[in-house]
Parts: structure tokens; sequence; C-alpha cells
């Protein structure tokens, strides 16, 4: 009876090693999957970042030829309107000629 005692508590202690094992083995397991997704989170953040950056980027630029070239459409705008109202303008300044003449002349009778 007693030997069997004794075997029963052999046995007991193995398994308890066993279990102490399994559990350290259970938590390394752990602690390295949990490190891996840390990792890898870092990583997925700091590729974010990098398209982020590169989208913000690659806006700036779309928005500033956006802006180029608006400013060229207006001044090619500009220029048509000053060659297509040319003759007017030059109407309106000999106008404006004339009646500034008119009136110094007007002027120097008074």
């Amino acid at each position: 009876m007693k030997r069997i005692i004794q075997d029963v508590l052999q046995v007991e202690e193995k398994v308890g090693a066993i279990l102490r094992q399994a559990r350290e083995q259970a938590s390394e397991i752990k602690r390295s999957t949990e490190k891996e997704i840390s990792d890898k989170l870092t990583d997925a953040k700091q590729k974010a970042r990098e398209i982020i950056q590169t989208a913000v980027e690659d806006a700036k630029k779309e928005a500033e030829n956006i802006r180029e070239e608006k400013l060229k459409q207006a001044d090619r705008q500009q220029e048509n309107i000053l060659k297509n109202n040319a003759d007017i303008m030059d109407n309106l300044v000999d106008n404006i000629c004339t009646i500034i003449l008119t009136t110094e002349h007007e002027k120097d009778k008074k």
C-alpha cells in the first residue's frame, strides 16, 4: 500500500511538473504573440503614416498644379479681354482726352 501511495505521489509530482512546464510554455507563447502583434501594429501604423504623408504631398502638388493652371487661364482671359476690347478702350481714352481738352479749352476762354 505504501508503495502505491509513493507511486501516486510521484505521478502527481510529475503531473505537477508537466503542468508547470505547460503553463510556462503557454506564458512564453502568449508573450511572444503579444510582441509579434505589437510589432505588426507598429509597422502598420508606420505604413499608414507613410501612405497618408504621400497622399497629402500628392494632394498639395495637385492643388499647386491646379492653382498654376487657373492663374494661367486667368492671364489668358485677361489678355483676350484686353485684345478683344482694345477698340472700346481706345475710344474710351479718346473720349476722356476729348472731354479733358474741351474742358481745358472752355476754361481758357473764360
